[in-house]
Order: structure tokens, then C-alpha cells, then sequence
């Protein structure tokens, strides 16, 4: 079966910087829903439509094309009291960006009475190497579609 809209594909992932340091890879495989449901990366889901079982490719991704550029208006400086007890560096904390939408942040520092929050992707910025392999391809079920991603022992679990 050839990789196509509402395709669940197995794959292996290592993800390196432009120095070749590993950043991760996958420890068992993992599945994505394909075609178009922002379940990967655009430029790897391109990669990856009308290929096969077998199928290995090595993808150079720009920053803009891998977690976009960092973006400063992301950093937020917020008093330690607003925070719950235990907050550490490194951990992350659900919050609202400046234009109201929900999101992500990383805790970098805790300096004093303040923390400083880091919304963007912790690989925003860098140019991305990603090394693939497809494990299996089959039929997306159609719960998979209505929920918008993989289901099963590689995917979503409910």
C-alpha cells in the first residue's frame, strides 16, 4: 500500500541539528494520520505521500520548514507567585499567548521572585536533519479520521 490521504503510517525517526548531534529518536516506532492533518511536519508528510513499506529518507529542514523561527514576543517574564508550588526549569506550563490563543511554554530560568517562560519550540530556530524509515502502511479507520490522527499501539491511545 502506497502512503496517501487517510494512510496511518509506521515509521523510525532521529532527528539531528546541522552539527550532527542526535536531538531524538525514536525509541519504537510511531504512527501519523496522513494527508494534511498537521500530524507532522509539512515538508516530511511530502517526503513521505505515494512511498512505501521500506521506504528510508534523510530531509534537511530550514528552520522555517522545521519548527519556524524563534520568536522573541514568545519570551514572558511572570512573578514565581502566579505559579504553583514545585515549578522547575524545564518543565512546562500551559498558558495564553499576548493574541489570547492557548500555548506551550518552558520554564528556562527561575531567577528570584520572577520566571522566565519560553513559548517557542525548543528547536525553533535550528536547521533540522530527519533520518525516516516506513515500517507499515495501512487504511486509516474511520474513527482515526474523525479524530484527526492515529489510533492503535503506535499512534493515539483514548
Amino acid at each position: 500500500m502506497k502512503i496517501g490521504k487517510d494512510t496511518v503510517v509506521t515509521m523510525t525517526y532521529k532527528v539531528l541539528n546541522a552539527q550532527g548531534k542526535t536531538l531524538d529518536q525514536s525509541q519504537e516506532p510511531t504512527a501519523y494520520l496522513h494527508g494534511g492533518y498537521d500530524n507532522t511536519l509539512p515538508k516530511i508528510e511530502a517526503a513521505l505521500d505515494g512511498q512505501e513499506v521500506g521506504f528510508g529518507t534523510t530531509l534537511n529542514l530550514s528552520a522555517t520548514d522545521a519548527f519556524g523561527e524563534r520568536d522573541e514576543g514568545l519570551l514572558k517574564t511572570i512573578p514565581k507567585s502566579e505559579f504553583p508550588p514545585g515549578v522547575k526549569v524545564g518543565g512546562q506550563l500551559r498558558g495564553r499567548a499576548d493574541d489570547g490563543s492557548e500555548h506551550v511554554f518552558n520554564v528556562l530560568k527561575i531567577k528570584g521572585d520572577k520566571v522566565l517562560l519560553d513559548g517557542n519550540h525548543p528547536w525553533a530556530g535550528q536547521a533540522l536533519r530527519f533520518a525516516l524509515k516506513v515500517l507499515e502502511v495501512r487504511a486509516a479507520s474511520a474513527d482515526e479520521v474523525t479524530h484527526r490522527h492515529a489510533h492503535g499501539a503506535h499512534g493515539h491511545h483514548h
